[in-house]
């Protein structure tokens, strides 16, 4: 069976993703203005959001569906534990929880597991894909904004179990594209896909408030302001 799943998430969610990049704490980032807490705060929300999401994955790992798509190469948790360490110290736990956005995320990735697991399929598209394609470079953004030397705090940008990550793209896009799922379920994990986005964005405007503290409102503005209505090829939107 081929429901072309890939092709239609990467077209179906397109506007969502363009409406991603243009949240001011992304167009910042993008431009190279990453300011330390509210990445940090960030790289705590995923570590929430990851762990549900892995934790959902391995619970359905023999689902008919979700078992084509089980890689526990692409887990996120064990690296953003490192970064979190870096980040806060060694007592780290006892410190970060989940923002408002966040824990609304979690409760989504939670809620479709229990009621309609293949729409987790949304959740890892939504999430993996962007952190393979964007990963190298946000990750060598966030070095020179944070005056960070390698390997410390970027631990999320790397997959030390894919060698070869534009490979390791096509055959996740081939998986996708021949779940045993119909035309309605197809659809359904576009929209799933659109509303992850959504999520994705609540978090990052979250954000905003700090990092307009750190930098001032007249840069902020600058670095925001739209330049054309014209949309150009998406960036990488790991976020």
């Amino acid at each position: 069976m081929t429901s072309n799943l890939a092709t239609k998430l990467r077209e179906g969610t397109k506007k969502s993703h363009t409406m991603a990049e243009n949240v001011g704490f992304i167009k910042c980032f993008l431009k190279g203005t990453v300011e330390k807490n509210s990445y940090r705060n960030l790289a705590a929300n995923f570590y929430f959001v990851y762990s549900a999401m892995e934790e959902e994955m391995e619970r359905h790992r023999e689902h008919p569906v979700l078992s084509k798509l089980y890689y526990p190469q692409l887990n996120r948790k064990e690296s953003l534990e490192q970064d979190l360490q870096y980040y806060f110290g060694p007592n780290w736990r006892d410190v970060v929880k989940p923002s408002q956005g966040g824990q609304g995320y979690i409760n989504r990735i939670r809620d479709v597991s229990n009621s309609e697991p293949e729409l987790l399929v949304a959740h890892c598209y939504t999430r993996y894909l962007g952190d393979l394609s964007g990963g190298q470079i946000l990750k060598n953004i966030a070095q020179k904004a944070m005056g960070l030397n390698d390997g410390e705090g970027t631990a999320f940008y790397e997959f030390a179990e894919i060698p070869d990550e534009k490979a390791f793209k096509a055959e996740y896009r081939q998986a996708m594209d021949s779940l045993p799922i119909d035309e309605a379920q197809a659809d359904r994990i576009v929209d799933e896909a659109n509303d992850a986005f959504k999520l994705n964005m609540v978090m990052f405007e979250e954000l905003e408030g700090n990092l307009i503290k750190a930098i001032g409102q007249m840069l902020f503005n600058s670095l925001t302001r739209r330049r054309s209505r014209n949309a150009n090829e998406p960036a990488p939107v790991n976020g």
